[in-house]
């Protein structure tokens, strides 16, 4: 269920999605991965800086709804900045660059946080 690539995570379908993912939803659900807490949005580190990525609907059907809603797209995007920045600061240097190796082109950048808000 698991794989380590660098840092410890789920494994994905050949198309890219979550091994967890049924028709859409999680099986589940109850337990968040990190990844998944932060919605459709994802990250790269850049110094001290955190850049924000959008997902594609192709990859997060969350996406259009989102887009459709932009009070619940601020609100998701609060809560990714939050978990995200939680997340590259309590990793090590080794597993953000691991991390930040992934190729993601179904992605579009939305925005850029300082790394070491609180």
């Amino acid at each position: 269920m698991f794989e380590f690539i660098g840092y410890k995570r789920l494994k994905v379908k050949e198309n890219g999605v979550c091994i967890l993912s049924e028709q859409g939803t999680c099986r589940i659900h109850a337990v968040k991965p990190e990844t998944c807490r932060a919605g459709p949005f994802t990250f790269d580190v850049r110094g001290d800086i955190i850049e924000i990525f959008l997902k594609f609907e192709s990859i997060c059907p969350l996406v259009t709804l989102l887009k459709k809603n932009p009070r619940a797209y601020q609100l998701q995007y609060d809560l990714a900045v939050k978990s995200i920045t939680h997340l590259v600061n309590n990793l090590t240097q080794e597993e953000i660059d691991a991390i930040c190796r992934i190729d993601e082109p179904e992605t579009k950048k939305v925005g850029e946080v300082p790394r070491w808000i609180s």
